[in-house]
Protein backbone atom coordinates (compact mmCIF):
# COMPACT_ATOMS: atom_id res chain seq x y z
CA UNK A 1 0.00 0.00 0.00
CA UNK A 2 1.36 3.40 -0.99
CA UNK A 3 2.04 5.83 1.84
CA UNK A 4 -0.42 8.44 0.56
CA UNK A 5 -3.15 5.81 0.34
CA UNK A 6 -2.29 4.71 3.87
CA UNK A 7 -2.42 8.30 5.08
CA UNK A 8 -5.82 8.78 3.43
CA UNK A 9 -7.11 5.61 5.08
CA UNK A 10 -5.91 6.77 8.50
CA UNK A 11 -7.71 10.08 8.07
CA UNK A 12 -10.91 8.25 7.19
CA UNK A 13 -10.61 6.11 10.32
CA UNK A 14 -10.67 9.21 12.52
CA UNK A 15 -13.48 10.92 10.63
CA UNK A 16 -16.11 9.92 13.22
CA UNK A 17 -13.85 10.10 16.26
CA UNK A 18 -15.05 13.54 17.37
CA UNK A 19 -11.52 14.96 17.26
CA UNK A 20 -12.55 18.07 15.36
CA UNK A 21 -15.27 18.78 17.92
CA UNK A 22 -12.71 18.47 20.72
CA UNK A 23 -10.40 20.94 18.98
CA UNK A 24 -13.25 23.35 18.29
CA UNK A 25 -14.42 23.20 21.91
CA UNK A 26 -10.86 23.88 23.10
CA UNK A 27 -10.63 26.93 20.81
CA UNK A 28 -13.96 28.31 22.04
CA UNK A 29 -13.05 27.80 25.71
CA UNK A 30 -9.65 29.41 25.11
CA UNK A 31 -10.97 32.75 23.84
CA UNK A 32 -13.97 33.25 26.15
CA UNK A 33 -11.80 34.74 28.96
CA UNK A 34 -10.24 37.13 26.43
CA UNK A 35 -13.69 38.52 25.61
CA UNK A 36 -14.73 38.78 29.25
CA UNK A 37 -11.48 40.49 30.30
CA UNK A 38 -10.90 42.61 27.20
CA UNK A 39 -10.64 45.84 29.23
CA UNK A 40 -7.50 44.53 30.94
CA UNK A 41 -5.57 44.94 27.68
CA UNK A 42 -5.64 48.72 28.17
CA UNK A 43 -3.56 48.47 31.35
CA UNK A 44 -0.36 47.30 29.69
CA UNK A 45 1.21 50.72 29.02
CA UNK A 46 4.06 49.97 31.43
CA UNK A 47 5.03 46.95 29.33
CA UNK A 48 4.90 49.01 26.15
CA UNK A 49 2.56 46.75 24.18
CA UNK A 50 -0.57 47.89 22.36
CA UNK A 51 -3.99 46.54 23.48
CA UNK A 52 -4.62 44.70 20.21
CA UNK A 53 -1.24 42.96 20.29
CA UNK A 54 -1.67 42.08 23.94
CA UNK A 55 -5.13 40.63 23.20
CA UNK A 56 -3.64 38.26 20.63
CA UNK A 57 -0.48 37.31 22.51
CA UNK A 58 -2.23 36.64 25.82
CA UNK A 59 -4.67 34.32 24.07
CA UNK A 60 -1.87 32.50 22.28
CA UNK A 61 0.11 32.22 25.51
CA UNK A 62 -2.82 30.45 27.20
CA UNK A 63 -3.12 28.20 24.18
CA UNK A 64 0.59 27.39 23.95
CA UNK A 65 1.07 26.69 27.65
CA UNK A 66 -1.82 24.32 28.39
CA UNK A 67 -4.93 24.30 26.19
CA UNK A 68 -3.25 23.18 22.97
CA UNK A 69 -0.87 20.60 24.56
CA UNK A 70 -3.73 19.15 26.63
CA UNK A 71 -5.97 18.79 23.59
CA UNK A 72 -3.10 17.15 21.69
CA UNK A 73 -2.65 14.61 24.48
CA UNK A 74 -6.30 13.59 24.16
CA UNK A 75 -6.23 13.58 20.35
CA UNK A 76 -3.05 11.49 20.34
CA UNK A 77 -4.63 8.81 22.50
CA UNK A 78 -7.78 8.78 20.36
CA UNK A 79 -5.73 8.23 17.21
CA UNK A 80 -3.62 5.51 18.81
CA UNK A 81 -6.73 3.67 19.99
CA UNK A 82 -8.21 3.31 16.49
CA UNK A 83 -6.17 0.14 15.94
CA UNK A 84 -6.70 -1.25 19.44
CA UNK A 85 -10.50 -1.34 19.31
CA UNK A 86 -12.03 -4.63 18.15
CA UNK A 87 -8.53 -6.12 17.58
CA UNK A 88 -7.92 -3.72 14.69
CA UNK A 89 -4.15 -3.97 15.07
CA UNK A 90 -4.21 -7.73 14.53
CA UNK A 91 -6.14 -7.21 11.31
CA UNK A 92 -3.65 -4.57 10.14
CA UNK A 93 -0.69 -6.84 10.90
CA UNK A 94 -2.21 -9.48 8.65
CA UNK A 95 -1.99 -7.07 5.72
CA UNK A 96 1.19 -6.38 3.70
CA UNK A 97 1.67 -3.04 5.44
CA UNK A 98 4.80 -1.94 7.25
CA UNK A 99 4.09 -1.12 10.90
CA UNK A 100 6.61 1.72 10.66
CA UNK A 101 4.66 3.26 7.77
CA UNK A 102 1.42 2.83 9.68
CA UNK A 103 2.96 4.48 12.74
CA UNK A 104 4.28 7.44 10.72
CA UNK A 105 0.95 7.81 8.90
CA UNK A 106 -0.86 8.05 12.22
CA UNK A 107 1.65 10.63 13.46
CA UNK A 108 1.11 12.76 10.35
CA UNK A 109 -2.64 12.54 11.00
CA UNK A 110 -1.90 13.92 14.46
CA UNK A 111 0.12 16.78 12.93
CA UNK A 112 -2.75 17.46 10.52
CA UNK A 113 -5.26 17.70 13.36
CA UNK A 114 -2.92 19.97 15.31
CA UNK A 115 -2.92 22.31 12.31
CA UNK A 116 -6.72 22.19 12.29
CA UNK A 117 -6.68 23.09 15.97
CA UNK A 118 -4.62 26.20 15.23
CA UNK A 119 -6.95 27.18 12.40
CA UNK A 120 -9.90 26.89 14.79
CA UNK A 121 -8.02 29.02 17.32
CA UNK A 122 -7.24 31.69 14.73
CA UNK A 123 -10.87 31.70 13.63
CA UNK A 124 -12.05 32.08 17.23
CA UNK A 125 -9.50 34.86 17.74
CA UNK A 126 -11.16 36.89 15.00
CA UNK A 127 -14.61 36.19 16.44
CA UNK A 128 -13.53 37.19 19.96
CA UNK A 129 -11.54 40.21 18.72
CA UNK A 130 -14.59 41.42 16.79
CA UNK A 131 -16.80 41.03 19.88
CA UNK A 132 -14.23 42.77 22.10
CA UNK A 133 -13.96 45.61 19.56
CA UNK A 134 -17.72 46.12 19.79
CA UNK A 135 -17.89 46.00 23.59
CA UNK A 136 -14.79 48.15 24.23
CA UNK A 137 -15.09 50.62 21.37
CA UNK A 138 -11.52 49.84 20.28
CA UNK A 139 -10.24 47.94 17.26
CA UNK A 140 -8.64 44.69 18.47
CA UNK A 141 -8.67 42.91 15.12
CA UNK A 142 -5.21 42.45 13.59
CA UNK A 143 -4.58 41.67 9.88
CA UNK A 144 -4.21 37.99 8.87
CA UNK A 145 -0.67 38.64 7.59
CA UNK A 146 0.30 39.35 11.18
CA UNK A 147 -1.78 36.68 12.93
CA UNK A 148 -1.15 33.70 10.65
CA UNK A 149 2.69 33.77 10.87
CA UNK A 150 2.40 33.93 14.67
CA UNK A 151 0.13 30.89 14.72
CA UNK A 152 2.32 29.05 12.20
CA UNK A 153 5.46 29.62 14.28
CA UNK A 154 3.84 28.22 17.43
CA UNK A 155 2.39 25.28 15.49
CA UNK A 156 5.74 24.41 13.89
CA UNK A 157 7.48 24.55 17.26
CA UNK A 158 4.96 22.06 18.66
CA UNK A 159 5.91 19.17 16.31
CA UNK A 160 8.62 17.75 18.65
CA UNK A 161 6.10 17.88 21.51
CA UNK A 162 3.59 16.00 19.39
CA UNK A 163 6.23 13.37 18.59
CA UNK A 164 6.80 12.93 22.33
CA UNK A 165 3.06 12.59 23.02
CA UNK A 166 2.78 10.08 20.19
CA UNK A 167 5.60 8.03 21.68
CA UNK A 168 3.78 7.99 25.03
CA UNK A 169 0.54 6.87 23.39
CA UNK A 170 2.32 4.05 21.57
CA UNK A 171 4.37 2.85 24.54
CA UNK A 172 1.66 3.22 27.22
CA UNK A 173 -1.25 1.09 26.10
CA UNK A 174 -3.69 2.10 28.87
CA UNK A 175 -5.43 5.34 27.73
CA UNK A 176 -5.88 6.73 31.26
CA UNK A 177 -2.20 6.35 32.10
CA UNK A 178 -1.15 7.72 28.72
CA UNK A 179 -3.34 10.82 29.11
CA UNK A 180 -2.24 11.28 32.72
CA UNK A 181 1.44 11.08 31.84
CA UNK A 182 1.00 13.48 28.94
CA UNK A 183 -0.87 16.05 31.03
CA UNK A 184 1.67 15.77 33.84
CA UNK A 185 4.48 16.51 31.39
CA UNK A 186 2.87 19.84 30.44
CA UNK A 187 3.00 21.40 33.90
CA UNK A 188 6.81 21.80 34.25
CA UNK A 189 7.16 23.52 30.86
CA UNK A 190 7.14 27.03 32.36
CA UNK A 191 9.69 26.01 34.99
CA UNK A 192 11.94 24.50 32.32
CA UNK A 193 12.02 27.82 30.45
CA UNK A 194 13.91 29.28 33.40
CA UNK A 195 16.74 26.77 32.99
CA UNK A 196 19.67 26.82 30.58
CA UNK A 197 18.63 23.46 29.06
CA UNK A 198 15.01 24.32 28.24
CA UNK A 199 15.60 23.18 24.64
CA UNK A 200 15.76 19.58 25.89
CA UNK A 201 12.10 19.75 26.96
CA UNK A 202 9.85 19.83 23.86
CA UNK A 203 6.70 20.69 25.85
CA UNK A 204 8.27 24.11 26.50
CA UNK A 205 8.80 24.96 22.82
CA UNK A 206 5.40 26.53 21.93
CA UNK A 207 5.32 28.65 25.08
CA UNK A 208 8.90 29.79 24.49
CA UNK A 209 8.11 30.94 20.95
CA UNK A 210 5.11 33.02 21.99
CA UNK A 211 6.82 34.55 25.04
CA UNK A 212 9.79 35.50 22.86
CA UNK A 213 7.37 37.19 20.49
CA UNK A 214 5.76 38.95 23.45
CA UNK A 215 9.17 40.39 24.34
CA UNK A 216 9.57 41.70 20.79
CA UNK A 217 6.20 43.46 20.84
CA UNK A 218 6.48 44.84 24.40
CA UNK A 219 9.11 47.56 24.20
CA UNK A 220 9.71 47.72 27.98
CA UNK A 221 10.05 43.98 28.60
CA UNK A 222 13.22 41.96 28.38
CA UNK A 223 12.54 38.41 27.17
CA UNK A 224 14.67 35.60 25.81
CA UNK A 225 15.14 35.86 22.08
CA UNK A 226 14.88 32.92 19.70
CA UNK A 227 18.29 31.42 18.93
CA UNK A 228 18.14 28.42 16.63
CA UNK A 229 21.33 26.84 17.98
CA UNK A 230 21.26 24.56 19.90
CA UNK A 231 17.44 24.60 19.93
CA UNK A 232 16.88 23.48 16.33
CA UNK A 233 19.41 20.65 16.59
CA UNK A 234 17.86 19.42 19.83
CA UNK A 235 14.34 19.65 18.38
CA UNK A 236 15.26 17.56 15.33
CA UNK A 237 17.05 14.92 17.41
CA UNK A 238 14.19 14.67 19.92
CA UNK A 239 11.61 14.36 17.15
CA UNK A 240 13.59 11.64 15.35
CA UNK A 241 14.27 9.75 18.57
CA UNK A 242 10.60 9.79 19.59
CA UNK A 243 9.48 8.65 16.13
CA UNK A 244 12.09 5.86 16.01
CA UNK A 245 10.95 4.56 19.39
CA UNK A 246 7.33 4.81 18.30
CA UNK A 247 7.96 2.89 15.07
CA UNK A 248 9.87 0.22 16.97
CA UNK A 249 7.17 -0.21 19.63
CA UNK A 250 4.11 0.16 17.38
CA UNK A 251 2.20 -3.14 17.21
CA UNK A 252 4.92 -4.94 19.17
CA UNK A 253 2.53 -6.22 21.85
CA UNK A 254 0.16 -7.65 19.24
CA UNK A 255 3.00 -9.44 17.42
CA UNK A 256 3.89 -11.45 20.52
Amino acid sequence: MKFLSLLRAELQKTRRSGILWILLAAAVILWIPSILNAEMNFGMQAEGISPEHNFLIQGFMAMAWFMFPASMVVVTVLISQTERIHHGMLKMLALPVSTAKLCLAKFLVLVFYSGMGFLFSVGMYYVSAAIASRTQGYEFVLPPLFVMPEAAAVWASSVPMQAFFWMLAVCIRTPVFSIGTGLASIVPSVLMLNTSVWYLYPMAYPFFVITARYGELAENLSMETIEFFPWLSAAVLITLACLLISCFRFGRAERR
